[in-house]
Order: C-alpha cells, then structure tokens, then sequence
C-alpha cells in the first residue's frame, strides 16, 4: 500500500489504529499472561511427548504386562504436567506480573498466588474409588480436576489479582517493617512481606469461607462454570477460532505481533482443550475436541502466521521481481520452521494491501478445510502437543499422532495457498512497479 492510494482521513485512522494496538501490546497484564504462558510451554510439549510414545511408540514395540509397566514412565509425566496445569499457571503468571510492575520481590509474589490458589480450593470433594459406583465424600485433598486442564482459567484469574493485591499492599508504608541494615537482605525481604503476605492470603481465606458456608460452593467452581465454559464455548467453537485468529493475523500486518490478540483471548481456552485431548487420548476415550492450540497453527500457520510457505513457493515459482526472490531465498530457511519475520517486514506483508489480503485469509481457509475433514472422519484428531517450530508435513503426522491423512490435509492447504496468493503477489508486482517508475 503506497502513501499515494492512502487518504489523509484514512492514513490519520491507521495511525491511530496502530497507536492503540500498540499500547494494547504493551498492557502489563496481557504481556504477563504471555510470558507466563511462554514459560510453561516447554513443559506441555514434554507431555505432548509423552503422550506420543505411551500411545504410540510404546504399543509398536511391546504389549501385555510389558506395555502396562513402561507406560508408567509417560503417566508419571503427565501426572506432572497436564494434570497440574492450573497449579502452574497461578505462579508463573505472578512471578512475570512482578517482574514486569518491576516488584522487588518477585519470588514472594509467586508464593502468595500459589498459596491463594489452594485456599481456594473446595475442601470436601466427591469422588467415585477405583472400581467403586458411587461417590464418597473426602476431605484434606486436592483434585486433578481442579488443578488441571479445567482450573486453568481460575488460576489465570487467581494469579493476576493475588498479586496485584499483594503488590499494592506491599507498597503501603506503614505496613513495612524494617531490621536495620544488619540484617541479612533474605531475612529482611521476608519481615518486610509478612504484613501484606497475612492481608492478601487472609482475604482470600474469607471469600472461601463465604462461599463455603453461604452458597455451598468455592470460587473454583464459579470461575470453571460462569466464565471459563461460555467463553470456551465462544472462543474455541469454529467462528469463534476464525475470528479472532484472524483479527490477530489482521494485526501482524500493521506492525503488531498477533499474540496480543490470540495469547489472551484464544490460548488459554485452546490450551484446555489441548490438555483434554491429550488425556482422553493418553486414557484411550474419545478425543473430545477438533479445535485446539495444536489444530490450529498446524494447518493455519503453515510456515508461520499467514501460512507464508505458500507464499514463498509461490514467488520461487511465479515471481518476476529480482528483490521478491532474494526476500525469498532468506526467509525460506527460517519459514520451514515457521518463523516468518523475514518475509513479513521484508518482502513487505506490513502494510502491503495486495498481500495483505491473502496473508489474513488463507489461515482461516486452511483452518475450515481441515476443521470440514476432521469432522468428516477424513483425518484423526490432534492429540500431540508439538513445538510451534515444527516443520510442514513432519507437524501434522505428529500432532494427530501418525495420521498420513493429517499430512495429506496439510499438502492440500499448501498448493492451494500457492495459487490463493499468487494473484495477489501479481499485483503487489505491478504496485511496487509502478511505485518505482519503472514502466512493465
């Protein structure tokens, strides 16, 4: 998009656009709850692994007794990772709040949310015993239901005013409590915690009791049921996913990464639903969910956000400009494992109308195509959490958990994306043409 086709009106709206979307980026919260997310992802990709071999690799190569006793090893890993995937999010989202609102005790906060996140917690639960049909009332226990895949959203909510709460108290004087300079600076940051420690986990306490006594319920239970479920409902269900996918994608080509969007308003309900396919796989039930946070960038971030592999080929194949295809030659290295930055600011995608259309597009037609043979029975259900730097084809095979019909999905999304672009790569051609003064 040239600075000759762009109004004065319009260009004043984009800047202003821009400007917002920016300081949007920047918000403390939403770039907490994506560092805090960022920081947790290594551990559900370990579990994406250990799904793939007890599910998989394991029934290859052995059954029986054999196959029972080696499974142990990935049960034990998701024990440790999906099955806690709340109890983990609560710290990590205090510990990069504190950071980021440059708290100087960062370390405290992430007590304080984990703490607050457990007095939370019910504290009589009904559970049915292995092999037993009706439930027993237990009490002095913490479920996986509750510290899981489906606590995840309380813990996001618990984490950020658990430790808003305690860093504004932190900040009241009076509340402080000084040793002297003597004193060891361990032994005097946790003297100097213990006031605003005692009134935030001592708030927390009360609203549990309240819950308890009054409405028989605790706050777990209200966040999962009121907000978590209808805005999963909402987000995850396919024009939920397209929508704000491909806002987020609409973002990126003015300049803004489109995690401000996604990482908040997207991921973590596409993570529920990650972690529940990788259990109901893991426990051999029905895969509940097509679209997750693996579905998703398999076949809607094929080379990186706008499916720009497609791109690529395209300019290797059709390009006529020298420039395109030395853009090409550098980005398509790193685009095999999605990572795209050299095309998008390069070639340019960045405010280039012509590409820009194909760039937010494409995704969404990748997403309905394999969302259409999914529920069609064509191909299976993403059940492997992989990293996001996995190249074409090898991340489909993988992520539906060695489905060659994922694979063939994924190629199908590709060449059509080549053709897809190809006009509009055509005309940002005669654009920049123009623009340059050179005559065709």
């Amino acid at each position: 998009m040239s600075e000759a086709n762009i109004t004065p009106k319009m260009q004043s709206f984009v800047d202003r656009f821009v400007d917002y979307s920016a300081r949007l980026a920047g918000q403390v919260h939403l770039r907490s709850l994506r560092d805090a997310f960022a920081m947790v992802m290594p551990v559900f990709i370990l579990a994406g692994l250990a799904v793939l071999i007890n599910n998989v690799v394991f029934p290859w190569v052995m059954e029986g007794e054999t196959l029972a006793r080696f499974k142990i090893w990935g049960e034990a890993i998701i024990n440790g990772t999906l099955n806690i995937a709340a109890l983990l999010i609560a710290p990590m989202i205090a510990w990069a709040l504190a950071r980021n609102r440059n708290f100087d005790n960062p370390v405290s906060a992430v007590v304080i949310a984990l703490c607050s996140f457990i007095i939370m917690m019910p504290m009589r639960l009904e559970l049915v015993p292995e092999g037993g049909e009706r439930a027993v009332r237990v009490t002095q226990a913490l479920s996986y239901a509750n510290i899981g895949s489906t606590g995840i959203f309380a813990g996001v909510l618990i984490g950020l005013v658990a430790t808003e709460l305690f860093i504004r108290i932190s900040g009241i004087k009076a509340l402080d409590i000084s040793l002297g300079e003597n004193v060891p600076p361990a032994v005097s940051k946790s003297f100097s915690a213990l006031l605003p420690t005692i009134l935030t986990l001592s708030s927390f306490a009360v609203i549990a009791a309240l819950l308890a006594a009054v409405l028989h319920t605790d706050l777990i239970h209200l966040i999962t049921t009121l907000i978590q479920q209808p805005l999963r409902l909402v987000n995850t269900s396919l024009p939920g996913t397209l929508f704000i996918y491909s806002f987020g994608n609409f973002l990126f080509t003015l300049g803004i990464h489109q995690s401000v969007v996604n990482s908040v308003v997207l991921e973590p309900f596409l993570l529920i639903n990650t972690n529940e396919n990788m259990l109901a796989f893991a426990n051999g039930q029905p895969i509940p969910h097509i679209i997750n946070n693996i579905f998703v960038p398999t076949f809607g971030m094929i080379g990186g956000t706008g499916s720009t592999l497609s791109l690529l080929i395209a300019i290797f194949i059709f390009a006529r400009q020298k420039s395109s295809k030395q853009v090409a030659r550098l980005a398509i290295s790193p685009g095999l494992f999605n990572i795209n930055e050299p095309v998008i600011f390069g070639l340019p995608i960045v405010f280039n109308l012509p590409l820009m259309i194909p760039f937010v597009l494409l995704p969404a037609i990748g997403i309905f195509f394999a969302w259409a043979c999914t529920s069609l029975g064509l191909m299976s259900r993403c059940v492997v959490m992989i990293p996001w730097t996995t190249p074409p084809v090898l991340s489909a095979w993988l992520a539906t958990a060695g489905d060659w019909r994922a694979v063939v999905v994924q190629l199908i999304i590709i060449v059509f994306g080549v053709f897809f672009y190809l006009p509009f790569l055509k005309v940002a051609e005669r654009v920049a043409l123009k623009n340059s003064g050179i005559a065709e």
